[in-house]
């Protein structure tokens, strides 16, 4: 075999290696940079919810861009950003690592601490940034930052719920509901001493008293505390009806395991409370869940019918991971990439202020009902019907099962009581 030969093989068998089976160059991945809290419920299912729409997509031929199908790339930086003393520079770090040196194209799912997600604001619009938050900060002050400084912050987009809609629109009417049908109006309330936990509590206490309904009590806890048993003695004491809870601490199981063995006549109602969420919280509390109701701030979240997509999604990501989507955070950050693909598409264009315009348009039926950006705030359109906007959900533990009870729209069952409060 002659020289120019040996060298003509060579390049060939070296061309070969970065051809696809079509024989066109491969195209250059999409970077989606996930800066996410991964030893926490609120990052690990979102980093999971992420990872399942890319498979999908790319095995589906990926996101065409100009003529040329391109696939996505998943880049995930632990932000720690919901461990206990640490600060919201770590998460600043991670965001400004995505982006300069994994150089990522996109921004999905966190910081998601509120306090990070806020700092990270003037960092993405700095670097002209398209971010997609899908899970944790549940502020309302991040999307009315974007609609004051709109020229500013125009590359941030929320697809995940917002803590005023979920008080106002679905834990209150919930609690009213529950009252009116089991003659209820006592609440004691028990939350985690963080400033969101806080602030819930306060509200929805003050919501509820203005409806004829009497707060008889409040223990705020702190963080890591795995004895609750004053506070539950307190709540007996005062002959409360309903415990309003707010933590997102897996200590919150030994809250539910406590109440379960007293038999306080008092039903569970979570605002956000982490451990009940997960599909193994019966078998962590050996089954003194029971009863317990939680929020998931998304449909998806738990199983449902909210639309023809919602069990699709919970199948495949049983399927893929072994168990259910495990709460707050899995089906907004799997649309995410399914609502940035959209959009890509649409624009035609990985140009930050053309994917923008393209967002802002977004209008698709998804996991959790329909997908649309208020054109200004950035912040996904809630709703009470999937057809008309993104549904939450409010599920309650039964024998074994989340079973969805609120929006009474895409409700599977109705709200039990635990037979010591029948009585």
């Amino acid at each position: 075999m002659t020289r120019k030969i040996r060298l003509l093989v060579v390049a060939l068998s070296l061309l070969a290696l970065i051809l696809p089976a079509g024989g066109a160059l491969a195209a250059q991945p999409i970077i989606l940079g996930c800066p996410l809290a991964t030893a926490f419920l609120y990052g690990w299912d979102a980093e999971r919810g992420i990872k399942l729409a890319v498979e999908e997509i790319n095995a589906a031929g990926g996101v065409k861009v100009g003529g040329v199908k391109r696939p996505f790339q998943v880049e995930v930086i632990d932000t720690r950003d919901l461990e206990a003393g640490v600060p919201v520079s770590e998460a600043l770090l991670a965001v400004e690592k995505l982006i300069l040196q994994k150089k990522a194209n996109f921004i999905v799912g966190g910081p998601v601490r509120s306090e990070a997600g806020l700092a990270a604001m003037a960092l993405l619009s700095k670097h002209k940034t398209i971010s997609i938050l899908s899970t944790g900060v549940l502020t309302p002050k991040y999307h009315a930052l974007v609609a004051k400084n709109y020229d500013k912050f125009k590359y941030l987009f929320r697809i995940s719920g917002e803590v005023v809609w979920m008080v106002k629109g679905e834990m209150i009417p919930a609690l009213v509901g529950l009252g009116k049908k089991y003659n209820l109006n006592r609440m004691y309330i028990m939350v985690q001493d963080v400033a969101w936990a806080r602030a819930l509590g306060k509200v929805i206490g003050g919501a509820m008293g203005k409806m004829g309904w009497k707060v008889v009590g409040e223990t705020v806890y702190p963080t890591g505390t795995n004895d609750f048993s004053m506070g539950l003695i307190k709540a007996k004491k005062e002959n409360a009806q309903v415990l309003l809870l707010a933590m997102d601490m897996p200590e919150s199981a030994v809250l539910l395991k406590q109440w379960y063995d007293m038999k306080l006549p008092a039903l569970p109602f979570g605002t956000i409370l982490a451990a009940a969420e997960q599909p193994g919280f019966w078998k962590a509390t050996e089954g003194k869940g029971q009863y317990t109701l939680a929020s998931v701030v998304n449909a998806g979240n738990t199983p449902s019918n909210a639309t023809p997509w919602t069990m699709k999604f919970a199948k495949a990501y049983e399927k893929k991971y072994g168990l259910e989507p495990e709460g707050y955070g899995t089906s907004s950050s799997y649309m995410a990439v399914y609502v940035l693909k959209d959009a890509i598409e649409r624009a035609g264009s990985l140009d930050p202020d053309k994917v923008v315009a393209a967002l802002e348009k977004t209008d698709m039926m998804g996991v959790y009902g329909r997908i649309r950006f208020d054109p200004k705030s950035h912040q996904i359109i809630p709703a009470i019907d999937p057809k008309q906007g993104a549904v939450g959900t409010i599920f309650q533990w039964q024998q074994g099962k989340r079973v969805v009870v609120f929006p009474p729209s895409i409700a599977t069952g109705q709200i039990m009581l635990p037979p010591w409060m029948k009585k």
